[in-house]
């Protein structure tokens, strides 16, 4: 069993969050979001996992090749770095996994985080993972015959089809089969939009005889903005609650946690108060503040703030004040 996991984009929709790092490699309680992808992956295989591919751009830099390095050490299993430089489509960044596009193949798009209900089905032909939602509009789409099986792949109808939406996780008994597909979609020029899409490829195996299933998630967690990226911070803290959160290497002074929230080794938290839902980084300092349902990163250090449904980056210096107010009758005041 291979893992490709095509991560070339930057993720322009969290910026300026993703300026400086591209979007898999931000933080979900700990650890980065393509981390926790391919762990709750390799959860769901029933059998070994052979080798995981991260597909990145070049340009991402050397800093982001050894973050990807830490990931793939700590896996414990052989990893492979291969890169897409340009954004040629969801097809293109697929093929880039080249030569290990071979045998019983995972291909997941590191954007968002799932909960899976049960393992994989390594006998099926293909799998694709799919989630109802309210406007399908904004994604491709499958239907289903009687049978439970696909019939037809749909992006983005303006009139309604289906509203089981792709979530960007795909299963394939035959890899080499994709691969084919893949390269016959390049060789052909064959684009939509100006890129080359998993979907055409996808309708070309269906035609041949392959038979895709729906596979389910019981949960759907997007990283897609601010706002939804500390909502899944929140929901995987809740997952993982029962896990060890608080660093031993952190330091804790005359401070509450409120859990479950996860601080790193080298934080400090002093004279404030935390929790429920926040993950401190790295070496980051908090000091008289009260902080809820947030995120905040390494080296960064905060003082007499008062925080929620917040996101915090990498070395960041947030000092506020304390106010002192004489307030009369019938006053409202908001900050």
């Amino acid at each position: 069993m291979n893992i490709i996991i095509p991560m070339a984009g930057w993720g322009t929709r969290l910026r300026p969050h993703s300026l400086t790092i591209p979007k898999p490699m931000l933080p979900i309680a700990g650890k980065p979001i393509v981390q926790r992808l391919v762990e709750d992956l390799i959860k769901t295989v029933p059998e070994k996992v052979e080798n995981v591919v991260f597909i990145i751009r070049r340009d991402f830099g050397a800093a982001i090749e050894e973050k990807i390095n830490q990931i793939g050490s700590s896996l414990n299993i052989k990893y492979h770095i291969a890169y897409q430089d340009e954004a040629l489509g969801t097809a293109h960044a697929a093929l880039c996994a080249g030569d290990l596009l071979v045998g019983k193949t995972i291909v997941a798009f590191a954007d968002t985080l799932f909960r899976f209900n049960k393992q994989l089905d390594i006998e099926q032909d293909g799998i694709i993972w799919v989630q109802k939602v309210d406007d399908p509009k904004a994604f491709g789409v499958v239907k289903l015959d009687a049978d439970g099986s696909i019939t037809d792949f749909v992006e983005k109808p303006q009139t309604f089809v289906s509203d089981l939406a792709i979530i960007g996780i795909y299963y394939f008994k035959d890899g080499a089969n994709l691969r084919s597909e893949l390269q016959y979609l390049i060789d052909n020029d064959i684009k939509q939009k100006g890129e080359y899409q998993l979907t055409h490829a996808l309708e070309n195996m269906k035609q041949k005889g392959i038979k895709f299933k729906p596979g389910e998630v019981s949960e759907w967690l997007d990283c897609g903005n601010k706002n939804a990226t500390v909502d899944t911070n929140q929901r995987y803290l809740e997952f993982i609650k029962n896990e060890k959160l608080i660093s031993e290497k952190a330091i804790i002074e005359n401070s509450t946690i409120i859990p479950p929230c996860f601080v790193d080794e080298g934080a400090k938290v002093l004279n404030s108060v935390i929790g429920p839902h926040v993950s401190v980084g790295k070496n980051s300092a908090i000091e008289n503040c009260v902080i809820k349902n947030s995120i905040v990163q390494s080296q960064s250090s905060l003082k007499n703030y008062l925080l929620h449904n917040s996101m915090v980056g990498n070395n960041v210096n947030l000092q506020g004040t304390f106010a002192d107010f004489s307030i009369g009758d019938y006053t409202s005041i908001s900050e």
